[in-house]
């Protein structure tokens, strides 16, 4: 075996095959892909073989559909036999018809079938009651084995080296980078190593120092004898049944995601620990745990309560806490992941092949992967504890209707703010982010008889509060507890070097100057959104969303990295807590707790005492209303919260949530990343063009076009209750030309609010337009915005 290579790929299962072929692809050459016993032979082998392309995830669904134009040119096995879903509730239909939606923003040719047509394509079902049901003619299945094999065929083709037999004993790390990769074989040096482990990821990860928090979890399906003679049966899934359908040969394959799962584990603590000797095996059969799947597939095929069962999988496959994918760059440099597939990978596999190996060649990824970035998991992750029973929940309620404001409730709490008693004893109904407690809106500000509930999904997790803590921070003032904001210390001989040449905004400017900006990537595209202050000549501070500090702080690292620059770059989040006091009495309400003026300049910062309490206090605003962000040592945040509250209460304040500061920032046209902004996204196209400072060198600059083919559009809906959530589809001049990024309600306003990213030159304000929203087109206007002024 060679003693050296550029990438080394360590896994030979469909993720590993499907890298190696994508990265030959794009000219890379010196690639070695490591199996420790023969290809498949981890979860690859006993994978159902399921091909759905629809998800709810815009970049996951280009990433299927690119899958299915692979495998349709591979020698495979692959089958276009469609697939089915069913509802058998009223509800399940709702999602179905959003679905169809989504399906139309990507060209996907989704439609709503009679329960009569789903019962003629797939003539074993019971049509009893079935509500209604959808049918996608493009998906369909593949045998995994062979999938595998022919990427590697192509792989090997393309001039990568494949070595089976060959178990990784090690990783050399050195000077925070790989450098090689150890093995019963001999020793490997290298430039990237890409973990393809699979359900072996995480002990893989732990050779390099890194965490990859998942967990294999015992999954169950059925292999029937031939008792049919129907051909081309269509996948059928049946998510209020929990169970899913495929045809093998004249028999089927039938499966499902249980209530009452098992984690596959070695022991009570060793949580992704697996037997060293594990290889091409299956676990024992546990029928008592199928019994639930077992009885539900008969209602929907009557068939299965007689048919012989030739044998029962039972295989581990390797979940995340939030069931998508574990992919990217890891905080060891040149150390990249790919696993964590969720029992989806299969469908998945050609689509993480393609933006790993250009994510690898590049040094960026080519779309917005962050949801799916193996670093979107916090420290947190690093309990195994934790981990699994994230894991755990998310397998349970698999094919569960995820609503929008939808809950988890696993390992809560965990992060709290200094006020979090507070909140509690005051009635909060408590959402969750990044592990977070954060309060949605209080109960205690709840109307009797206050009804602007939106019609449909939007209205399920609706609280006539939000209206009123909208309304008190436009008319008089509103507290709010935004601790969980990440907070990023930049400093060093260096700091304002780097900041200057990362931010499309001139960030280093006087001391006490607070900047807005974007850094951008090599395309332009938008990967940060966040303030810059200005503490010191070598002190800066970062802000920017509770969800996209470890990315934040990852891409500072990166480019610095880059540069060479001489700076800490620290994460100190927990460090401080910080308060919103907003709206138009927010002054009256700060001048009786401060000795010094508080007649601060927009976009500036200054140390102030508020109530006996050192704080920071930034000028700026996130809902379009005269106010402060407070910071202070966490120490000081609940006697500041007290002050404040205190103080606020005969000025009329009230204290909030995050769901009003969503529709404040609506009516205001504020973006927000990760929906109306991301690495797809310019700053000209999101409307951002005034953070762009061309007079100064930024990464990106050469990439912008001042007069960009598409714009973020503010639109209003005519019927105020129809209220879009987000990939739901724009029709302009009769025809499908994008997705909504994020909508709402304006409480101020009495609007229905999207926002939308449609072509320049025919959506100027006034311009017509329609969006689906559950299954009906509501007509709309493009607005100049924000619809408050």
């Amino acid at each position: 075996m060679s003693d050296s290579a550029r990438i080394v790929i360590i896994g030979g299962g469909v993720g590993g095959a499907s890298v190696a072929y994508h990265l030959t692809q794009l000219g890379e050459r010196d690639v070695v892909l490591l199996e420790r016993d023969a290809l498949t032979s981890g979860s690859t082998f006993h994978s159902a073989g399921l091909v759905g392309q629809l998800r709810a995830d815009p970049t996951l669904t280009r990433m299927n559909q690119y899958s299915v134009e692979l495998y349709r040119t591979l020698d495979a096995g692959w089958t276009e036999c469609g697939g089915i879903k069913l509802a058998s509730t009223p509800e399940r239909m709702e999602e179905i018809r959003r679905q169809i939606g989504w399906a139309r923003t990507f060209g996907l040719p989704l439609e709503e079938i009679s329960v009569a047509e789903a019962a003629e394509l797939f003539p074993l079902m019971d049509p009893e009651g079935v509500v209604g049901a959808a049918y996608l003619p493009t998906d369909g299945q593949i045998d995994p084995s062979q999938l595998c094999y022919a990427l590697a065929e192509r792989a090997r083709a393309g001039g990568a080296k494949l070595r089976t037999g060959t178990r990784v004993l090690g990783i050399d790390v050195t000077g925070g980078r790989v450098t090689g990769v150890r093995t019963d074989q001999g020793d490997i040096a290298c430039e990237i190593v890409v973990n393809c482990g699979g359900m072996f990821a995480a002990e893989i990860g732990r050779m390099a120092g890194v965490r990859v928090p998942i967990v294999p979890m015992s999954h169950q399906y059925v292999v029937t004898d031939a008792f049919h003679d129907h051909a081309n049966l269509p996948t059928l899934r049946d998510p209020d049944l929990l169970v899913y359908y495929r045809q093998e040969v004249r028999g089927l394959v039938m499966g499902g995601y249980e209530r009452r799962c098992a984690p596959w584990t070695a022991g009570p603590d060793a949580y992704d620990a697996i037997p060293a000797d594990f290889n091409g095996r299956l676990l024992p059969e546990d029928w008592p745990r199928f019994e639930e799947i077992s009885d539900n597939s008969r209602v929907r095929v009557p068939a299965m309560a007689d048919v012989g069962i030739r044998k029962l999988i039972n295989g581990p496959e390797a979940f995340t806490p939030d069931n998508e994918f574990c992919l990217g760059e890891t905080e060891v440099g040149g150390f990249f992941v790919a696993a964590g597939f969720c029992a989806h990978g299969i469908a998945g596999a050609g689509g993480i092949g393609k933006v790993m190996a250009e994510w690898i060649v590049e040094g960026e990824p080519g779309m917005d992967l962050w949801h799916m970035d193996v670093r979107r998991f916090g420290r947190h992750y690093r309990s195994p504890s934790y981990t699994l029973k994230r894991a755990v929940e998310n397998y349970e309620t698999y094919y569960d209707i995820r609503y929008p404001g939808h809950e988890r409730s696993a390992g809560r709490p965990l992060r709290v703010s200094p006020a979090y008693g507070w909140h509690a004893a005051h009635g909060a109904a408590f959402g969750e982010k990044s592990g977070w407690e954060r309060v949605n809106y209080y109960t205690a500000n709840e109307l009797p008889g206050e009804d602007e509930r939106p019609a449909g999904w939007a209205g399920r997790s609706w609280s006539s509060a939000i209206g009123v803590e909208h309304r008190a921070t436009r008319t008089a003032a509103g507290l709010f507890d935004e601790s969980s904001f990440a907070k990023i210390e930049v400093t060093g001989p260096d700091a304002a070097e780097l900041l200057e040449w990362v931010c499309d905004n001139r960030v280093a400017r006087d001391v006490g100057a607070v900047t807005y900006t974007q850094a951008l990537n090599r395309r332009g595209g938008i990967e940060c959104d966040f303030t810059v202050t200005r503490r010191g000549e070598r002190e800066f501070l970062v802000v920017t969303g509770t969800a996209f500090g470890a990315h934040d702080l990852g891409w500072l690292r990166k480019q610095a990295a880059r540069t060479s620059a001489d700076v800490r770059i620290a994460d100190v989040t927990g460090q401080y807590a910080c308060f919103a006091l907003w709206g138009p009495r927010a002054r009256d309400v700060l001048a009786g707790l401060t000795p010094e003026p508080a007649g601060l300049p927009f976009m500036t910062a200054r140390e102030l005492t508020v109530a006996d309490v050192p704080v920071l206090a930034l000028r700026v605003t996130f809902v379009g209303e005269h106010g402060w962000e407070l910071y202070c040592s966490s120490e000081y945040g609940l006697a500041l919260w007290q002050a404040l509250w205190a103080a606020g209460r005969p000025h009329g304040l009230v204290a909030g949530g995050y769901r009003a500061i969503d529709s404040l920032r609506l009516e205001k046209g504020y973006r927000v990343w990760g929906a109306d902004l991301g690495p797809e996204t310019t700053p000209y196209e999101a409307g951002l063009g005034f953070c762009v400072k061309p007079d100064k060198d930024f990464l990106g600059k050469d990439a912008l076009d001042p007069r960009p083919a598409r714009r973020l559009r503010c639109l209003t809906l005519d019927d105020p209750r129809a209220v879009a959530l987000g990939n739901e589809p724009v029709r302009l001049a009769g025809r499908v030309v994008s997705r909504v990024t994020s909508g709402g309600y304006g409480y101020t306003a009495r609007a229905s609010i999207a926002h939308a990213y449609l072509p320049a030159d025919e959506s100027a304000p006034g311009a017509p337009v329609e969006i689906e929203v559950e299954g009906r087109w509501v007509p709309g206007t493009v607005v100049k915005g924000p619809v408050v002024p």
